[in-house]
């Protein structure tokens, strides 16, 4: 069990809303780092997402291509969603890519992690699964997730995240996971 300086954590004082609806939430807390100082340090809240990362057999993974107007930035995405309340987060990533895709994840997938992009400033907690089968089951239902549906090569996957054409972490942290636990022979592996 990892023990963990309880004088290195911040103390918390309160919090007050400055901004709050359905999808994001900004708040200002009274923190008091281990130096004594005491300040009001910016949060913002986002909702838990589940992210469905689909390979087949080719080692070919299954993407959304699409334009990001808050970036101003067209690149490819994994599929993933807002997980529903009472809805396991697996459950999610699997709706997500039957709803934006029209495939269907097929068995139990692999759990590769949860994470924070950026937990200096945000909480935004990011569930992401795997799955190695999937079969084609209709048509996207929501026609604005993508302007188009690939599946790429994962061999292509470095070069894509080096020139800035995966966006976001809840893409590029699920690839390039994927891609170093089959270098070395740790779950994710084939």
């Amino acid at each position: 069990m990892t023990e963990y300086p309880e004088e290195l954590r911040w103390k918390v004082h309160g919090e007050r809303a400055v901004y709050d609806d359905r999808w994001v939430k900004v708040s200002l807390v009274d923190v008091e780092p281990p130096d004594g100082s005491r300040f009001e340090h910016h949060v913002v809240k986002l909702d838990h997402v589940a992210v469905a990362m689909l390979v087949n057999d080719r080692d070919e993974v299954l993407t959304l291509w699409r334009y990001r107007f808050a970036v101003d930035q067209w690149g490819y995405e994994l599929i993933g969603g807002l997980v529903e309340t009472g809805e396991e987060p697996a459950a999610t990533a699997a709706r997500e890519a039957v709803e934006e895709t029209g495939w269907r994840p097929i068995g139990e997938p692999e759990h590769i992690g949860t994470f924070q992009p950026l937990p200096g400033i945000i909480d935004a907690p990011v569930d992401a699964y795997l799955w190695r089968k999937a079969e084609k089951v209709g048509e996207p239902t929501d026609s604005e997730e993508a302007a188009r549906i690939e599946w790429i090569p994962t061999s292509r996957v470095v070069d894509l995240v080096r020139r800035g054409e995966i966006l976001g972490s809840g893409a590029i942290i699920p690839l390039l996971y994927y891609l170093a636990s089959r270098n070395t022979g740790t779950s994710g592996t084939r």
